[in-house]
């Protein structure tokens, strides 16, 4: 499943998850970055996990639900963490916000399941998405265009801390 939908995988199981996406399904929002796992732009979810699509290959994943940007929200019924990215203009050239947004939800889900990062103060639950927190979850993510503190900020407003 893509977006809720059933998709059949590719033939070829030298596919990798990435170029099914954007080259089987024409679904562009996401962006090859380097194609090493290294920038974050490919960023996707599986099963509610944040992965780097490039690294992955589409067979794999058949059976999943595969979550990309074009799934969290549409042009009329927006993500409310899009909504901030827009409000909190974090972005500049947008190439890698697709894969930025990903990984924010992705990385919330972490929080809300427990999952410590190298930040984590207190093993306790529940867990606070702090922005030191989200910082450090985040930092898989490259921006070449330096818009790290309005991402934050949207994140930090998504979350509801104004701090």
């Amino acid at each position: 499943m893509v977006n809720g939908v059933r998709r059949p995988f590719p033939a070829d199981p030298r596919t990798s998850l990435l170029d099914f996406l954007r080259e089987h399904l024409n679904l562009t929002g996401t962006k090859k970055g380097c194609d090493q796992g290294q920038c974050g732009a490919c960023t996707v979810l599986v099963n509610g996990t944040r992965i780097n699509s490039c690294l992955s290959l589409a067979i794999m994943h058949d059976g999943d639900e595969v979550t990309t940007v074009e799934g969290l929200g549409s042009a009329s019924a927006l993500h409310p963490l899009q909504r901030a990215f827009i409000k909190h203009d974090g972005f500049q050239c947008g190439y890698c916000t697709p894969g930025q947004i990903c990984s924010a939800v992705g990385a919330l889900h972490e929080v809300e399941r427990g999952v410590p990062s190298h930040v984590t103060e207190e093993l306790v639950e529940p867990m606070h998405a702090s922005r030191s927190e989200m910082r450090e979850r985040m930092s898989g993510n490259i921006c070449r265009c330096g818009a790290y503190s309005n991402i934050q900020e949207a994140i930090a407003d998504y979350i509801g801390d104004a701090a």
